[in-house]
C-alpha cells in the first residue's frame, strides 16, 4: 500500500460486527478491513460526485438532454 495515513474512526458495535462477519465469511483477514474501508470510501465519493453532476442537469427536459448527449457523442466520434 506504500505510504498510508492512519485514521481513527468510531462506528456502532453492530456495524463493526456486520463488517467483520462479512469479511470473515469471505476468508478475509483483519488487515483486509483497511482495504475494505478504503474501497468503500472511494465508491461513496464517486456516488456523491455523480449525484452532484446529475443534479446539474435537473433543469433540462428529456429532449434537451438527448440533444446534448447526441452532440457530445458526435463530437467524440470526430476526434
Amino acid at each position: 500500500m506504500g505510504d498510508v495515513t492512519r485514521w481513527t474512526v468510531n462506528v456502532a458495535p453492530e456495524t463493526d460486527i456486520e463488517v467483520r462477519t462479512y469479511l470473515a465469511q469471505r476468508g478475509m483477514k483483519k488487515g483486509d478491513l483497511s482495504r475494505f474501508i478504503e474501497e468503500s470510501v472511494k465508491w461513496r465519493l464517486l456516488d456523491l460526485t455523480l449525484a452532484e453532476a446529475r443534479a446539474g442537469f435537473d433543469d433540462l427536459s428529456i429532449d434537451e438532454l438527448d440533444d446534448l448527449i447526441e452532440e457530445a457523442v458526435a463530437s467524440a466520434r470526430k476526434q
